[in-house]
């Protein structure tokens, strides 16, 4: 009975201490929303694409005007503003669920962590967009998100830097592939957060 009881205790600290230095509230239903905003974004880029006149598949290097590089920015801002909302909703209903605090030292240490890689990466690509070097912004994105989501599994679920190694490796891919950057953020962005994020959801339910 004693030691029975002894493992509870152990068990019962060890979920205290997880709760106080990691941000465990993540829901794996955001990822499924932003994988889909993300897979939404890039059929109707391509769309514009056709629009354009540019047959994306035909492998051809395409050089775009800067209203059609001004729009495809804005469908990139669209989709990430569409994936943070969703991110902050469903985590806070989880938070409350779980009678979690959703702002607190750890999610404000997980906000740095991520952030720092992100913003650079973000720097990073206005200026490739300033010396017109498009083709090389969808690996910069895929490599920098990667980066930030390993950076940031010191204080949140662990499992989110498997999901960082996949857009790190995809990243290094599609350097290769130079034009074939719609294909690899629909991969990245879309079908990777869809799978992490159904995975997540049935793990942390």
């Amino acid at each position: 009975m004693e030691s029975k009881n002894y493992h509870e205790d152990l068990s019962h600290i060890r979920s205290m201490m997880e709760r106080s230095s990691r941000f465990i509230s993540l829901s794996g239903l955001s990822g499924v929303v932003a994988g889909l905003a993300a897979l939404a974004g890039a059929v109707y880029v391509y769309f514009v694409f056709q629009r354009e006149g540019i047959d994306y598949f035909d492998g051809k290097r395409n050089v775009f005007g800067p209203a059609l590089v001004k729009e495809l920015v804005t469908i990139g801002i669209v989709i990430l503003v569409v994936a943070l909302l969703s991110g902050y909703i469903f985590t806070a209903n989880k938070s409350k669920r779980k009678g979690l605090k959703i702002w607190d030292a750890t999610t404000k240490r997980l906000l740095i962590t991520f952030a720092i890689p992100l913003v650079t990466g973000g720097f990073f690509c206005l200026a490739l967009l300033y010396h017109h070097l498009f083709v090389f912004i969808a690996p910069a994105t895929l490599l920098f998100y990667g980066l930030a989501l390993v950076s940031a599994e010191r204080y949140t679920l662990t499992d989110i830097k498997y999901l960082g190694y996949c857009h790190i490796i995809l990243g290094l891919i599609s350097l290769f592939f130079l034009g074939w950057g719609l294909l690899f953020w629909a991969i990245g962005f879309g079908a990777l957060h869809i799978v992490y994020g159904l995975i997540m959801h049935k793990k942390y339910k």
